[in-house]
């Protein structure tokens, strides 16, 4: 399947039930191929960017750059293959709303909590499935808290799923925006933040050049990859305590279009628990 950096390139799902991709197998063909991306007219929307690669080599190609930029990377990708944007990973369909809504549970909540709040969530409903946008939007907020959400987290996953339920927020627009649309809708939403909507943007929509640098976990990762003394920096406290914004800005540039995946390896380099950045 056609891929490229700057696009969605997992499988969404609608309610209805049906698949969502951002390129046709046809976009690569029409380009002349992978190699002539870069030239010619393009069957998909024009406000797409060419597809450059495929999902059987993104990952590759995405490797392949970030140890030209550094070759003292390589150690480290040897030692934790990063299934998220491998072919199989990428094989993975993902219901966005599903997806968002589960973040909003999983906010400030330890992981078996978030856990048994989608349990108790998903019982609400009949059926063996995720409920719909429309289903969730038409459940009153009393109800919603029975499944042990907060007053204020029944609203939001209330509020989203209105979005979704009248066609404000679409798995089509997920597919199609840029990563600046992406961050623009989402933290429009409210119970949405900046942080949120980089991590679905990241592990949901497999989109590869987004970076965290509110990321407390990358904060720390990328300090300890500059050689310093993470355990030194720990006790001096703030927000930026480990490292500037500015720095972390500087250092992840050189890794774009491929920002992701190197976030990715900076919560490898202090062994962050990604489960829950996953809920």
């Amino acid at each position: 399947r056609p891929a490229e950096p700057h696009a969605t390139n997992a499988t969404l799902q609608t309610p209805g039930g049906t698949r969502v991709v951002a390129y046709s197998a046809s976009d690569l063909s029409t380009t002349g191929g992978v190699d002539g991306a870069a030239s010619g007219h393009s069957g998909h929307k024009e406000h797409l960017p060419k597809p450059t690669t495929t999902t059987e080599t993104l990952l590759q190609e995405a490797i392949a750059h970030l140890t030209s930029v550094d070759p003292r990377l390589q150690s480290l990708i040897e030692k934790h293959p990063c299934h998220l944007f491998s072919p199989k990973g990428l094989q993975d369909q993902v219901n966005p709303f599903q997806a968002l809504a589960c973040g909003i549970m999983a906010q400030q909540v330890s992981g078996a909590a978030a856990k048994s709040i989608r349990n108790r969530f998903e019982a609400l409903y009949e059926g063996e499935h995720f409920p719909t946008p429309a289903e969730v939007a038409n459940t009153s907020l009393e109800v919603l808290r029975t499944a042990g959400l907060s007053g204020r987290k029944a609203e939001y996953i209330q509020g989203l799923a209105a979005k979704f339920a009248t066609g404000e927020l679409t798995a089509k627009m997920l597919a199609n925006a840029s990563d600046e649309e992406i961050l623009e809708k989402l933290t429009a939403v409210r119970g949405l933040g900046k942080w949120s909507v980089e991590m679905f943007a990241c592990f949901s929509l497999k989109r590869m050049d987004i970076f965290s640098t509110g990321d407390l976990g990358v904060q720390r990762g990328m300090a300890a990859y500059m050689g310093r003394d993470v355990a030194k920096l720990k006790a001096k406290g703030g927000k930026w305590k480990y490292m500037t914004e500015k720095e972390m800005v500087e250092i992840s540039d050189k890794f774009a279009p491929y920002r992701s995946l190197f976030m990715w390896y900076m919560w490898r380099v202090e062994d962050v628990n990604l489960d829950a950045l996953q809920a």
